[in-house]
């Protein structure tokens, strides 16, 4: 007869739970061990896969139900069983529903026991008595100190099923931990906790640009040897410079950030400092001759690099559009595939969101990448005189298999000279 998979007790104190979604549909043929679909309970996440291969009869409760532990979930049509078999099934069932319930006569009375039959003396009357009292009369006979009561109280832990091993048999908080870590798992079910040992925690599921750049990030920082320098560029002209252009580039549908002028000034000095925009290829050090940009972007994906392409060409109006179309593409989801590739050197700007000095990350297999942060005024001895400057912080993180700090400390230079000197032409 086609086989009743009833939702298992899968320990965590689970006694119901609401199906999340179906993995199948009625009618769909199955192997052993497939998830068939996914329970949320107040403390787990539970996958629960197929006991059996073959043909799903029916789904018992329909996705957003609840179903209690004991209740049929699926009814499978084995893999040996006929269309027949399961018709015969069905029509036992729907027979069951309207017959009315005998009681099963036996010498031998049900006890209820998930383990068998137990025996009960006929002739002796059970004595009553309050459960909730022996409960709390065998908790309180356990040694056991109120933090390490709290904690098992907090994990839905029964101290009475622990063996302690303090002094005098005494339950300590190691023992309720390791009684906690344990994963209850029945038949390949998985079961996700929905909590930790200080308490409850959600779960967000890594994928999509998050998982790439995760992972991105991971091989970067363990196969560059990374190593950031900081300094502070003197960028009071330039913010002069780009207030004084702000409004006629706003007059064209343009945002001008201080974006674009460092991202030209950058494309310049890498052409002066050709192991900043370079790559290592096993025992070769590729030396780029294209200057390709790449600008971060926050999206609501996660993090996107799209590339400005050949920067030290274009002039700062001609980059500021590019960055804008990059930045909203990205922004809107509609960014083209090329746009991601061929960088040779990155910027991360945070100065937007309030941080000054930062460790930026190599977009790998890039040999650096500049970190770009807040442009505040800070007090600055000119000519035996304090004024007012406004800096802007700047952190170069490299390789320093390929760029050696001297050649680094070079590069800023350059470029923090460019900066304040508003020098956006090749010398």
């Amino acid at each position: 007869m086609p086989y009743e998979f009833k939702f298992p007790d899968v320990g965590e104190g689970i006694h119901e739970g609401e199906i999340v979604k179906w993995f199948v549909k009625e009618g769909d043929r199955i192997k052993a061990d497939q998830p068939l679909g996914e329970i949320e309970t107040d403390k787990a996440i539970v996958e629960m896969p197929s006991p059996k291969s073959g043909k799903i009869l029916k789904l018992h409760v329909a996705a957003g139900g609840i179903i209690h532990v004991g209740e049929t979930m699926v009814t499978i049509l084995e893999e040996h069983e006929t269309d027949a078999d399961a018709k015969k099934h069905m029509e036992a069932k729907a027979r069951e529903k309207h017959e009315p319930k005998k009681e099963a006569k036996s010498d031998v009375p049900y006890t209820g026991s998930v383990v068998g039959f137990l025996e009960e003396a006929k002739d002796v009357k059970p004595i009553q008595t309050n459960k909730k009292e022996i409960t709390s009369a065998i908790q309180s006979s356990i040694q056991a100190t109120p933090a390490v009561r709290n904690l098992a109280k907090q994990l839905n832990i029964n101290l009475a099923n622990l063996k302690g091993t303090g002094p005098e048999g005494r339950v300590t908080i190691e023992d309720v931990q390791k009684s906690g870590s344990v994963k209850k798992e029945v038949a390949g079910i998985k079961v996700t906790r929905k909590y930790d040992f200080f308490g409850y925690v959600e779960r967000v599921q890594l994928h999509g640009i998050k998982k790439i750049v995760a992972q991105k990030m991971t091989d970067s920082i363990f196969t560059a040897a990374q190593l950031t320098n900081m300094h502070e560029a003197d960028v009071t002209e330039l913010a002069a410079l780009r207030e004084k252009e702000k409004s006629q580039y706003e007059k064209e549908g343009i945002k001008l950030t201080f974006m674009p002028y460092i991202v030209k000034a950058v494309a310049l000095c890498l052409k002066e400092h050709p192991y900043l925009n370079a790559s290592l290829e096993g025992e070769e050090i590729i030396l780029k001759k294209y200057y390709n940009i790449g600008v971060a972007v926050d999206t609501e994906e996660g993090l996107i690099v799209p590339v400005v392409k050949g920067a030290e060409a274009k002039d700062i109006k001609t980059i500021a559009k590019d960055i804008d179309k990059l930045a909203n593409d990205a922004r809107s989801k509609r960014t083209n595939l090329m746009d991601l590739r061929g960088g040779t050197f990155s910027v991360s700007n945070l100065g937007s969101v309030g941080v000054e000095f930062f460790t930026p990350i190599i977009n790998y297999p890039e040999s650096a990448i500049l970190g770009v942060g807040r442009v505040t005024e800070k007090p600055v001895v000119r000519s035996g005189k304090i004024e007012a400057r406004k800096i802007l912080p700047l952190s170069l993180t490299y390789d320093h298999r390929i760029v050696d700090g001297a050649q680094a400390a070079r590069f800023v230079a350059d470029l923090m000279e460019r900066l304040q000197l508003c020098e956006f032409e090749s010398k």
